[in-house]
């Protein structure tokens, strides 16, 4: 028998060895499949996309808009200036993380290394100004400032300054044009977010935000971003695998944003700002018998609206700021000074954020509300020093008493008593305590038809609506609020507030006379915003309409061509009829001829008989406060509204003001006199400026005004955020004309 094995193969065997050739068969098929895939069917994606990594794209940015006044005059433009900015990303790829080279940075540059490294730092809900809130890739900038020599020195030792740069760049400016502040209408800029930036990744052009963009964050920058910011331009730079430039793979160049072309005169935007600050001046040096000691005057604005087209002339707003500090990036101290309570926030625009009461400037909305109501233009009615109503006196101010007398003269002299009786008439026909199913309701009716507790819709962000504190805000307040002011009634306190709030927790949602007769003479918790008031008055003016207010005319190319005109906005009419504007517009001359306000026009030299002025005057108790000033006054072309907080009366507040920004508009003396050359705007101006080839407006010339006001007198410390109006007092309700 043989040793030799046998070499056969078994069963088993041969099918292991099938199994084997099956799957090495399958798998060359898939890799022959896989790599017919890749090189045939998807090879020309794939070479793009391999071509892409060899291709590193520069941002160009576009150089921003401008913001022009209606003259042309630059109000936001740009300056070439050498900036400093430092790239994150190489500071964290250095051993220390880059403080070796921000420290010679600061040295190079004459700043404290510690303000360097603050402003390259990343803000968080943690850290304070300054800080980068823009995206970590982008370059950050240093400062706008540096010297010839000091980018030099930069840019010469690039070994000691890795991932630094200087070079020459667009930088926004504000350059006041005339002097004109005008920073709550233009607003500010400052870098986008990485939120910002991820959200807008799908999107193409002016929709998407690169990390290098800088965008509007209030004012007219913020509402016309898009118009103003141009379209950012890319070269695509060809690499090799140790990232050298090796070629260009093209360019796209960067498209300059437009331009906004605005309603805003400068020279009258400077007048409105000075006289605005000067009448708060003056009325800290009045005696306020009320809280025995000077007004405070912490806060104002003024309007300036062209009466037939609702398009601001001026619109100031105090305390301000300059722009120009956020511009680079706005330091700790200076946004500190911004933003702390001592600084009364001057971020705020007063003008369309700012609400208070309206005082007896409001009696124009309830004149016409009587009149709907069925109370006649002919009838005469009682002015009594005060009268009592559900056991609790209000009073018109100082106790004055005038008999009967018309709806005419009750505007003339402001008679409270001949409003809080119509208003309570009213509130009883309505079925008083215990109302109709369907109450007429016309006081409040003919306030939402006037505009109020609504935004004007003005192109300016963050307007507030005021507020119409009828039966549905009552209902709605009572729910939002019972719990409140049951616990603090329980308390037990007898102080002001504590009285009220266990008068709310009873019946807080019910609509008492006391409410109704406090609302007919603007006080209560009736607010209003200055830019309803004017386009209220500009109504009285025009014959009846209200227009949506507006600060941009037209958007125009880099080189002066339109690219799209903003047109007036009719947004709907006034309730009255042409009989009773016409009444109305005869009050409210008696006003400045006869009434509470002839001593600061006709009785200060104004020639009433020449150019006409309409005008109500306001004074509005605000609890814990002084009382607030307003003066809404109208000519044939523009609205002017003033109010300023704890300034005292609305004429003897705000009249000198009011009455010097017509002079300057009308080119009007102190005697009277008129000088045509010197009115810097008797109409509205309806053009468009005129453009030079090069996009340069072509500037006329104007006439000048000019006022010499007293030395300022300081400010006193400010604690009030807003003009917030709280009911003056149930039992006497008074309004001051």
């Amino acid at each position: 028998m043989s040793n030799i094995p046998q070499t056969g193969r078994t069963r088993r065997l041969t099918i292991r060895l099938v199994v084997l050739q099956v799957l090495v068969l399958s798998l060359l098929g898939t890799l022959g499949g896989r790599l017919w895939y890749l090189q045939i069917r998807s090879g020309s994606e794939y070479t793009a996309k391999a071509s892409s990594n060899h291709i590193r794209e520069v941002v160009d940015p576009p150089v921003r808009g401008e913001i022009l006044d209606a003259n042309g005059k630059v109000l936001a433009g740009n300056q070439t200036k050498l900036v400093v900015s430092v790239s994150r990303t190489s500071l964290l790829q250095q051993k220390d993380h880059g403080k070796a080279a921000l420290a010679r940075l600061a040295e190079v540059l004459g700043m404290n290394a510690k303000d360097v490294s603050d402003k390259v730092r990343l803000c968080d809900a943690k850290t304070p100004q300054p800080c980068w809130n823009g995206s970590p890739y982008q370059p950050i900038p240093v400062t706008d400032q540096a010297t010839t020599q000091q980018a030099m020195q930069i840019m010469e030792r690039r070994e000691d300054f890795p991932g630094i740069t200087a070079q020459p760049t667009a930088v926004r400016q504000y350059p006041s044009p005339d002097g004109a502040n005008a920073a709550q209408l233009l607003g500010y800029l400052s870098p986008v977010t990485d939120d910002e930036v991820s959200k807008t990744a799908g999107k193409t052009g002016k929709d998407k935000y690169l990390p290098s963009d800088e965008i509007g964050r209030a004012g007219l920058e913020s509402v016309y971003d898009q118009d103003l910011r141009g379209t950012t331009g890319v070269d695509r730079l060809e690499v090799d695998n140790l990232g050298r430039v090796i070629g260009s793979a093209g360019t796209t160049p960067a498209q300059p944003g437009d331009n906004v072309v605005t309603s805003i005169d400068s020279r009258v935007q400077k007048v409105v700002e000075d006289n605005l600050v000067q009448a708060m001046n003056d009325a800290r040096t009045q005696f306020d018998k009320e809280t025995n000691k000077n007004y405070v005057a912490d806060s104002g604005a003024a309007i300036v609206m062209d009466v037939h087209t609702g398009r601001v002339i001026a619109m100031a707003s105090a305390p301000t700021y300059d722009p120009n500090l956020w511009v680079g990036g706005i330091s700790a101290k200076d946004y500190a000074n911004l933003t702390n309570q001592d600084s009364n926030y001057p971020l705020l625009n007063r003008a369309i954020q700012g609400q208070s009461a309206p005082g007896s400037t409001f009696k124009v909305v309830s004149t016409s509300a009587a009149v709907q109501a069925g109370y006649s233009l002919d009838g005469h009615y009682p002015c009594p020093s005060s009268m009592t109503i559900g056991g609790r006196e209000f009073k018109n101010f100082e106790g004055e008493s005038a008999g009967d007398i018309s709806l005419e003269k009750a505007l003339e002299i402001s008679c409270d008593t001949v409003f809080y009786g119509l208003s309570y008439d009213q509130w009883m026909k309505d079925g008083g305590i215990k109302p109709k199913s369907d109450p007429a309701d016309w006081f409040y009716k003919t306030a939402h038809q006037f505009g109020l507790g609504a935004k004007t819709g003005i192109d300016l962000p963050s307007e507030v609506t005021g507020r119409v504190p009828d039966r549905q805000w009552k209902t709605d307040f009572f729910n939002a609020n019972k719990d409140a002011w049951c616990k603090q009634a329980a308390g037990g306190g007898t102080d002001y507030a504590t009285q009220i709030a266990r008068e709310n927790c009873v019946d807080g949602n019910v609509l008492r006379a006391g409410d109704s007769v406090n609302y007919a003479i603007g006080q209560g918790d009736t607010l209003v915003t200055p830019v309803q008031m004017a386009r209220i008055y500009s109504a009285l003016a025009n014959g009846g309409t209200l227009y949506q207010p507006s600060v941009a005319k037209a958007i125009v190319t880099p080189s002066g061509q339109l690219v799209r005109d903003i047109a007036p906005v009719v947004a709907g009419k006034l309730p009255d009829d042409q009989k009773t504007l016409q009444y109305i517009n005869q009050a409210t001359a008696g006003v400045i001829t006869e009434g509470t306000a002839a001593w600061k026009f006709t009785g200060a030299g104004w020639p009433q008989d020449k150019i006409q002025l309409h005008a109500k005057t306001g004074t509005a108790e605000v609890y814990g406060k002084q009382t607030t000033s307003w003066l809404a006054t109208y000519s044939n072309d523009y609205a002017v509204i003033m109010t300023i907080s704890q300034a005292g009366t609305g004429s003897g507040g705000s009249g000198d003001a009011v009455r010097k920004i017509y002079q300057a508009l009308y080119g009007v003396d102190d005697k009277g006199g008129i000088d045509n050359s010197k009115a810097l705007l008797p109409t509205p101006q309806t053009q468009l400026p005129k453009f030079n080839p090069d996009g340069t407006a072509v500037l006329r010339q104007a006439a000048s005004f000019t006022v010499d006001y007293p030395a300022p007198v300081p400010a006193l410390p400010a604690t009030a955020t807003d003009q917030v109006a709280v009911e003056p007092n149930r039992s006497y309700g008074r309004s001051r004309v």
